[in-house]
C-alpha cells in the first residue's frame, strides 16, 4: 500500500468525489505531533534549493552590470509545515515567509526562527507584498487547483518562480507489502486499504506533469520545466517507524489501530537485519512568471 502523506503529489481522495485539497482534515492532520514530523522527514535535495534560490528576478548587492547573477532574495513558502525546506532556502541566503494552515505546525516552525502566517494559501491576504520565488513543498496537493496557480502569478514579481515539488518514494516491496497487509487489517473502512503495495515512479510523474498543465493554463507562466533528482536514503527500523505515524494514512489512525501495523513493519524490517535503503526520486514542476501579465 503506498504511504499517503504531504510527500505525495495527489493522494487518493479520503472518500468519492472529494478532491485533496477539500480534505482539510487530512491536511490538518500531520500536526498531531509536530516535532516527530520535523525530525523524520527527510530534507530536500540541496541542487534543488540552490537552483530555485538561484534562479529568481533579483540581483547579489555585491556584484553589477553583466556579472550581476539573480537570485531569490524573497521566498513565499506555501504550507511550509515545520519549515523543513523554508530552512534550507534561509540558509541559501534567502528571506522566506510560510504559510501554513495548521497552528501547531506554524508554531513549531515559528520557534526554530521561521515567520509564518496562519492561514491556507486560498485565504491568505498578500497585502500587496510580492517575491521571488513561490514554493510549495509536498503540499501543493492541498491548494485548490483552479486558483492556486493564479494566486501564485499575483504575488510573483516578473521573473520570479513558482516550484512545486516532492519526494516520490516507495519502500522496497518486502517493507511495503508487510504495511498494506497490516493496514487492511488495523482500517478496514479507510478509503486508502484498497491501495497497491508501491506505486511506480510514473504515477507521480503523472500528477507533476498536470501540475504544469494548469500552470501554463493560466496564461502568466513561461519555461515550465520538470526537473528530477535521484538519491537514496537509509534507514533503521526505528527511524523508519518514527516517520511512518507522520504519514497522512496514519495521522488519524487509533493508537491501537497504529501498533498493529508498526509491530508488522518493524518485523519486516528485523527480517532485513534491522536496516533498508530508500530509493528517493525528488521531482519538480517549476515556471517562470511573465513580465508582461
Amino acid at each position: 500500500m503506498p504511504i499517503v502523506s504531504r510527500d505525495h503529489p495527489e493522494p487518493p481522495p479520503p472518500k468519492p468525489q472529494t478532491q485533496p485539497h477539500e480534505a482539510r482534515g487530512m491536511a490538518e492532520s500531520f500536526g498531531v505531533d509536530a516535532q516527530r514530523y520535523d525530525q523524520a522527514r527527510p530534507g530536500y535535495p540541496a541542487a534543488l534549493v540552490t537552483r530555485i534560490a538561484a534562479g529568481g528576478p533579483g540581483r547579489h548587492t555585491d556584484a553589477i552590470g553583466p556579472d550581476a547573477v539573480g537570485i531569490a532574495s524573497h521566498v513565499l513558502d506555501i504550507g511550509c509545515g515545520t519549515g523543513i525546506a523554508a530552512r534550507q532556502f534561509q540558509a541559501a541566503g534567502c528571506t522566506v515567509l510560510g504559510i501554513e494552515p495548521d497552528p501547531r505546525m506554524a508554531a513549531f516552525a515559528q520557534s526554530r526562527g521561521l515567520n509564518v502566517e496562519v492561514a491556507t494559501f486560498e485565504d491568505w491576504q498578500p497585502a500587496g507584498r510580492t517575491f521571488d520565488a513561490v514554493v510549495a513543498a509536498q503540499s501543493w496537493h492541498w491548494v485548490n487547483p483552479s486558483t492556486g496557480a493564479t494566486k501564485a502569478a499575483d504575488v510573483l514579481r516578473p521573473g520570479g518562480r513558482l516550484a512545486i515539488f516532492g519526494h516520490a518514494y516507495e519502500p522496497p516491496a518486502e517493507v511495503a507489502e508487510p504495511f498494506a497487509a497490516a493496514y487492511r487489517r488495523a482500517a478496514p473502512d479507510s478509503p486508502f486499504h484498497n491501495g497497491p503495495a508501491r506505486r511506480p515512479l510514473d504515477v507521480y510523474r503523472a500528477a507533476y506533469a498536470k501540475i504544469a498543465d494548469t500552470i501554463d493554463a493560466t496564461g502568466h507562466f513561461h519555461a515550465t520545466e520538470q526537473w528530477r533528482f535521484d538519491w537514496e536514503q537509509s534507514y533503521t527500523r526505528d527511524q523508519w517507524l518514527a516517520l511512518l505515524p507522520t504519514t497522512g494514512g496514519l495521522t488519524r489512525l487509533r493508537p491501537g489501530q497504529l501498533t498493529g501495523i508498526l509491530n508488522a513493519v518493524g518485523d519486516a524490517i528485523d527480517s532485513l537485519g534491522g536496516h533498508f535503503t530508500m530509493n528517493y526520486t525528488t521531482l519538480a514542476t517549476t515556471a517562470v512568471r511573465d513580465g508582461s501579465s
